[in-house]
């Protein structure tokens, strides 16, 4: 039995509940539970962790939860500690494949060739790696009274990097180890093997990088899903709690009104410009207010049945549902987003909304949502376009 299991503490010295924290519109440890799903490698998928919310977010994304003591909890606990007691709890488990929850570029295709080595080539256990191509010299610490030393060069003869293999460094991103290792106390040990990680997978946003860097290499570098990314032709975008903030205001005659930021209309010119159809939906009627802001989108109003309005659109402009991006934020725009290929939702979207997209805006909606998300298709569409030309 080979589990996959991703350690994550409900605290952090550095950002509060980091690991699901969102980045690029995904909570972080979805990124690596998407991949070891995905691997098709594992027997089972967990998440040892000692915070709800976290836990909502794993069973969210497919995983098991195992609910870690108070004792592997601690600052000073040990990944080795947490995995024991997992162990103690789990013990039709065999072999453990220990992810980082910090290693957001991590692919399936690294997880199946390491299954391999363990299962197939007969491993205790494999780590990850990646090269570098770095000149170490000693330290000397202040007060010594002495010179630095190269330590893996000579400085009269340095070596070109592309005429230097460089050398192989921990990354981080996964300790796999059959249980009799881990029991004796230790991830690493037995018939040992590394696996070697692209350079542009290994990111690990507790030592490397900061968060904006991050994203940025995730849209460039990260894994989106079994199927492959398609060019959005189609944005369908919900009115009420997306185009508006959800809220009407009423005057004393009576009238209605509803409030809009312009970022979004910039969004929405932004998206015609790049050839992308922009729709709009909404369960009440609020054509005047449509007709009102002068948007030049095809709307409906009335929609009952916000999915079949949906298909409807797609077939006619003869599309795939991979070609379909769709923002919503209620209840009924679930099925919606499930469907499209690219879904998203503002940060106030309701929960259930929330479980069913694939991108959560840091914007409410009505405060620059549309506009958050037109950016995100523009950055996918960037990552189409590089993966046509390799």
């Amino acid at each position: 039995h080979l589990a996959a299991l991703v350690l994550a503490r409900g605290g952090s010295k550095g950002i509060p509940l980091k690991n699901i924290k969102l980045l690029a519109g995904v909570p972080l440890i979805g990124w690596v539970l998407r991949a070891a799903l995905d691997a098709g490698v594992f027997d089972s998928v967990w998440v040892s962790t000692d915070h709800d919310e976290i836990e909502k977010v794993a069973k969210q994304f497919g995983a098991q939860v195992h609910r870690r003591s108070r004792e592997v909890s601690q600052d000073s606990s040990t990944s080795l500690e947490t995995i024991r007691e997992f162990l103690n709890h789990h013990h039709e488990v065999d072999i453990v494949g220990n992810i980082q929850a910090t290693s957001p570029c991590l692919h399936p295709s690294d997880l199946i060739k390491v299954a391999d080595l363990i299962q197939k080539e007969g491993f205790d256990s494999v780590f990850s790696v990646v090269r570098r191509h770095q000149f170490r010299w000693s330290e000397v610490k202040k007060g010594e009274n002495k010179m630095t030393e190269p330590q893996n060069l000579n400085p009269a003869k340095r070596y070109r990097r592309q005429d230097w293999p460089g050398e192989l460094y921990e990354n981080g991103s996964f300790y796999f180890a059959k249980r009799h290792l881990i029991e004796k106390g230790y991830l690493q040990g037995g018939k040992m093997a590394y696996y070697e990680m692209r350079a542009e997978h290994s990111v690990d946003i507790d030592i490397d990088i900061d968060w904006p860097i991050a994203e940025q290499r995730v849209l460039s570098f990260g894994y989106f899903g079994k199927e492959p990314l398609k060019e959005v032709k189609l944005l369908v975008c919900s009115i009420d709690g997306c185009l508006t903030n959800g809220r009407i205001y009423v005057t004393e005659d009576q009238k209605e009104m509803v409030s809009y930021d312009y970022r979004d209309i910039v969004g929405i010119e932004l998206l015609k410009k790049r050839g992308i159809q922009v729709r709009l939906i909404s369960e009440r009627d609020c054509s005047k207010t449509l007709s009102a802001m002068q948007l030049g989108c095809i709307a409906k109003v009335n929609a009952t049945n916000k999915l079949q309005i949906l298909e409807d659109w797609r077939k006619d402009i003869a599309l795939s549902w991979k070609e379909v991006a769709y923002l919503g934020n209620e209840e009924s725009d679930v099925e919606c987003l499930k469907n499209a290929g690219l879904s998203g939702v503002p940060a106030d979207a309701c929960t259930v909304a929330q479980k069913a997209a694939g991108y959560i805006c840091k914007s409410n909606g009505g405060c620059g949502a549309i506009r958050e998300f037109a950016e995100h298709i523009f950055l996918l569409l960037e990552k189409v376009n590089s993966s046509r030309k390799q």
